[in-house]
């Protein structure tokens, strides 16, 4: 057995420190761009003439691109290295920002923030990024280095958001979106450093880990794992309604200009403080209950917003509590993949369980805009948001974290 020394020791935490950095500028450029297609709904709509109902469509496609391609993303970073998926991602994201920049067309649009920018989300975040981290982190540590990687690239939400909006009002959304594109591209070469991990520790792990073929057949005859994966569709279905319609939702209740924007980059301000304490929560808790109450508390507050008078304070309040509890989803169910199945193949396993996520979001995103059309309200479309949440904690507090068959003590046991 190979002990460790001090010296070894701080080489391998210095490469995790290297990889959660990386992993967290990535993720800042590619989710923090996402955030702000919201802020460009009313310019398409007035200045270009595209249907509310089509930017939805394009929003959605991509939500769904995203999770179909997550899984095929994660294989290639397990079998490949995190590098090659990443730059391939980074690029195509930038092409599909470029083409929404400057079309007029309906297909067009939904074919650049449809089709590439779905793609280049399945290699830039978490089914990719995620994963490095995971890799590079003892199993002790894992869940909080996953929740640093998601906090520090909450960063890109904070700063993304209003700057875009002043860019916007500034240079107008074709500039804007240019300049989210020259981002995208530039995150690219950012893959080389996540697969910086120790030799030491994830090979040793992997040898011992059965193959794709045998963990995923372990995979969809696990209980717990259908129930993660079928919960997970409510944290996609949340999230894309909100961050797509909440701008637009505020200026229909005759709130300040500009407010939609700072709700937003709250979102991203306190889901930093989420992630993390989700990631460290997830260390000293099982994971599934801390995801159980965390859609429980995200329902309340969104059925207290719904139904309560609106006002600067409550918009606020609204966007803390949902920033809290945002992307804190991720860290605890790519953890629990891991800590059950082991971590050789965490990409692919979690690219098949994000899929239910992205098919939420498909849902969420086109719904809003579709239900908008047809009703002139967004009435229903919060109720069932505020829904989805409690079926989601049911579905959490139930399931058990054993390791699966021929992977006990691989990459983390079972909490006590």
């Amino acid at each position: 057995m190979q002990v460790a020394d001090g010296s070894g020791v701080q080489a391998r935490n210095g490469k995790a420190t290297i990889v959660i950095i990386a992993a967290a500028l990535i993720i800042s450029a590619a989710m923090g761009a996402r955030q702000t297609f919201g802020l460009f709904l009313d310019s398409f709509a007035v200045d270009r003439g595209i249907p509310v109902a089509v930017f939805a469509l394009a929003i959605a496609l991509h939500n769904l691109v995203w999770g179909l391609a997550q899984p095929l993303a994660g294989a290639a970073a397990d079998r490949c290295g995190a590098a090659p998926v990443v730059a391939v991602g980074a690029l195509s994201y930038a092409a599909g920002l470029t083409i929404a920049a400057v079309t007029h067309s309906e297909v067009t649009l939904v074919l650049g923030m449809g089709l590439l920018v779905g793609l280049g989300m399945s290699c830039t975040t978490f089914g990719v990024v995620l994963t490095a981290v995971g890799r590079s982190a003892s199993p002790e540590k894992r869940s909080l280095a996953m929740g640093l990687a998601s906090a520090g690239g909450s960063l890109g939400q904070v700063a993304l958001v209003p700057l875009t909006q002043l860019g916007a009002e500034a240079w107008g959304p074709t500039m804007s979106l240019c300049m989210l594109a020259a981002l995208l591209a530039a995150a690219a070469p950012l893959g080389v450093l996540l697969d910086r991990r120790s030799p030491a520790v994830a090979p040793a792990n992997e040898l011992r880990t059965p193959g794709l073929g045998e963990i995923l057949s372990q995979a969809v005859r696990h209980p717990g794992y259908r129930l993660l994966t079928i919960g997970f569709f409510t944290c996609g279905f949340q999230l894309a309604f909100i961050g797509t319609y909440l701008p637009g939702y505020l200026t229909l209740c005759h709130m300040p200009v500009g407010l939609g924007a700072t709700a937003l980059s709250l979102i991203g301000f306190f889901n930093m403080i989420g992630s993390w304490g989700c990631g460290w929560l997830g260390g000293r808790f099982r994971q599934q209950h801390v995801l159980g109450w965390l859609y429980l508390i995200r329902g309340v507050a969104i059925a207290a917003f719904f139904m309560l008078p609106k006002s600067e304070m409550s918009v606020v309040t609204f966007a803390a509590v949902m920033g809290l509890t945002w992307l804190g989803t991720v860290p605890l169910t790519s953890g629990w993949v891991a800590k059950v199945f082991g971590t050789r193949h965490l990409g692919t396993l979690f690219g098949v369980c994000f899929f239910s996520h992205q098919i939420g979001s498909f849902l969420g995103a086109w719904l809003g805009g579709f239900l908008f059309e047809i009703t002139g309200s967004y009435s229903l479309i919060w109720a069932l948001t505020a829904a989805a949440g409690a079926m989601a904690a049911l579905l959490h507090f139930p399931i058990k974290d054993k390791p699966a068959q021929g992977l006990v003590g691989i990459s983390g046991a079972s909490v006590a």
